[in-house]
């Protein structure tokens, strides 16, 4: 069978294994049924899509936003390297799901309008509702229409690019979730994460500008008392609508 592909991008050692460990665990997945890049340890390794059942890719502290001369070098080189990859996924529809940074990058590349400053959510719950075209998508089918998920971004889809479809809202960051093709999908809320991951990345970037540090254990309280549960339903009917593509 083939294997995900797990591309992250947090430089944190901490972070990255606990976000794999998300992936795994609200994934369904095993270690075997993976290869996963840590894109902050070297640039992508030539590789084949035909290899994969489908590309996830994490989040990470950078912003596809900000300006050329803010962003650091490492920054620069994980967009520019995952960048490179977009034009051959979305080109042949390939199950794509990107996870908060996963959706800039998408947007970005399909055209759209990212920017800071007018839907960027604080750490904390939101609470989503899916759309018309979301209650006719195959990936939400049987989920509630409105739901609690976890959210925390300086940036955000301020203007959809033309086809793309937007399956998910809130209503402090419109752009909630996407699909562009049959395949390809985006979610500005994190699929994998619960209240024990975002207690763990408030203390590992407590002072990367997400919030003021002296508000980190009232965030913190705040997440763990979140009940999270439908989207990691989400991410785990990705991984079981495409993980039976045969090798």
């Amino acid at each position: 069978m083939k294997r995900f592909l797990v591309l992250q991008l947090r430089p944190e050692d901490e972070a990255a294994d606990e976000e794999f460990a998300a992936f795994l665990a609200r994934g369904g997945l095993g270690e075997a049924q993976v290869r996963r890049i840590r894109l902050d340890r070297a640039p992508i390794p030539e590789l084949s899509l035909d290899d994969y059942a489908g590309v996830i890719v994490g989040g990470g502290p950078g912003c596809v936003s900000d300006p050329p001369g803010k962003k650091t070098a490492l920054e620069a080189r994980i967009e520019a390297d995952i960048l490179s990859l977009m034009p051959a996924i979305v080109g042949r529809d390939m199950p794509f799901m990107g996870c908060c940074y996963g959706l800039g990058i998408l947007a970005h590349h399909m055209g759209g309008r990212v920017a800071q400053g007018r839907f960027g959510e604080p750490i904390g719950g939101v609470d989503c509702t899916v759309t018309e075209h979301g209650a006719r998508d195959p990936l939400l089918a049987g989920l509630p229409g409105t739901f609690r998920a976890l959210v925390g971004h300086k940036e955000a889809v301020e203007t959809l690019p033309e086809g793309v479809a937007h399956l998910v809202s809130a209503p402090s960051c419109p752009v909630q979730m996407v699909r562009t093709g049959r395949n390809v999908y985006a979610t500005q809320f994190h699929p994998e994460a619960n209240g024990e991951s975002f207690a763990t990345r408030i203390r590992i970037y407590r002072d990367r500008g997400y919030f003021d540090p002296a508000d980190a254990g009232r965030l913190t309280e705040m997440c763990l008392a979140e009940d999270i549960t439908v989207p990691e339903r989400i991410l785990a009917g990705f991984v079981t609508r495409y993980g039976d593509v045969a090798a």
